[in-house]
């Protein structure tokens, strides 16, 4: 028995997206009372860190719908159905910066929102880059700009709010103590 478990007793769906899916759970305590939690699925996702020969960082900038704003981001994108997140990390850096990579080294997964959501986010450190003359072509809906930064200049961006989501605080985070010990 995991320590606190709940134990559900029904689980009602709510919503079935392209991207997540919405139920409550009404759930028997560790005290034997019961209540309800709204859980979102989520396929999973992984994030790149791509480090060029100078020791840059490629980020994307895009709009976030759900924040009403454009955020400095790693790489990322979530896993298709049975697809190992190695090859969704190679993917994802092809389609949303036009590089690939020689050398990809897995680095850690986390859980995003474990409040309410199961996602697991897989990162990836991504180097010895290339530019891909013709490079998989970005999902219709997705628009990005592509900057290289320095880990001071990304520390800047973390500060003033441009890098504001926890994913891209974490890479940046280890690619300083990784550039460090390079």
């Amino acid at each position: 028995m995991k320590k606190y478990e709940e134990k559900s007793i029904a689980s009602t769906p709510i919503y079935e997206g392209k991207v997540i899916s919405l139920r409550v759970d009404e759930v028997t305590l560790p005290n034997g009372k019961t209540s309800k939690r709204e859980l979102i699925k989520h396929p999973g996702a992984v994030a790149i860190i791509p480090i060029t020969a100078e020791g840059k960082i490629v980020f994307v900038e895009q709009y976030r719908k759900a924040l009403e704003r454009s955020l400095i981001e790693t790489p990322a994108g979530k896993l298709e159905p049975g697809e190992e997140p190695a090859t969704t990390a190679r993917r994802e850096l092809e389609e949303e910066t036009g590089y690939s990579c020689e050398k990809l080294t897995y680095i850690q997964s986390f859980a995003t929102s474990p409040g309410f959501a199961d996602e697991i986010i897989h990162i990836y450190v991504a180097e010895d880059l290339s530019k891909i003359e013709n490079p998989a072509a970005l999902d219709e809906d997705e628009f990005v700009e592509i900057i290289e930064a320095t880990v001071e200049e990304a520390e800047e961006m973390m500060k003033n709010g441009q890098i504001f989501d926890a994913k891209t605080a974490y890479s940046v985070l280890w690619a300083k103590e990784y550039l460090l010990k390079r």
